[in-house]
């Protein structure tokens, strides 16, 4: 009788760790995840960042104008986390075609289009990034609030992450309340 109950606490105790490691590594899997986006996401903003301020020179030349896209040129811009910095080029990408739809002599400037060129392929890869990172984003948050990794995260210390969109903070939200 005795036996029976020793090896039935083996066993619970057995199955809790089992269960304790195997939710341990979906979050450690997710955390390599997002910090895999995070790193191509740095990446691909620094090159917009690179190739708007290549743009720049050139625009205000051609349009005889000295204020172009100030914002990047702030040194505060390399003081931004990733959403910061994101938000910003996302705004200054925005003016930046702005300005050639009202221009459409800039299209004119060679180097100017290789440069178009090159930010379209780079916000195309940025986007996929952040897709990834949102969608990793929105596996580990249900983990956070799901029985019986909400359990498990407290042990570990893990906290809800932010996302690149509202629009995933929504979607996430909807998730949460079902």
């Amino acid at each position: 009788m005795m036996i029976e109950i020793i090896l039935g606490c083996v066993v619970l105790v057995a199955l809790l760790g089992i269960i304790i490691i195997i939710y341990h590594n979906k979050f450690r899997i997710s955390i390599v995840k997002m910090e895999e986006a995070e790193n191509n996401i740095d990446l691909f903003l620094q090159k917009k960042l690179e190739l708007l301020k290549r743009a720049k020179p050139i625009v205000e030349k051609e349009l005889k104008i000295e204020d172009f896209l100030e914002q990047i040129d702030n040194d505060m811009v390399n003081e931004l986390n990733h959403f910061e910095l994101n938000d910003l080029l996302k705004k200054s990408y925005n003016d930046f075609f702005q300005t050639l739809d009202d221009n459409e002599k800039l299209f004119k400037s060679e180097s100017l289009v290789h440069i178009i060129e090159d930010l379209n392929s780079n916000e195309i890869d940025l986007v996929a990034a952040v897709k990834f990172y949102n969608d990793t984003v929105v596996s580990f948050n249900q983990l956070i609030v799901s029985f019986p990794s909400n359990i498990i995260r407290l042990f570990f210390g893990y906290r809800k992450k932010e996302f690149y969109s509202h629009e995933k903070r929504e979607i996430y939200e909807i998730l949460k309340d079902n």
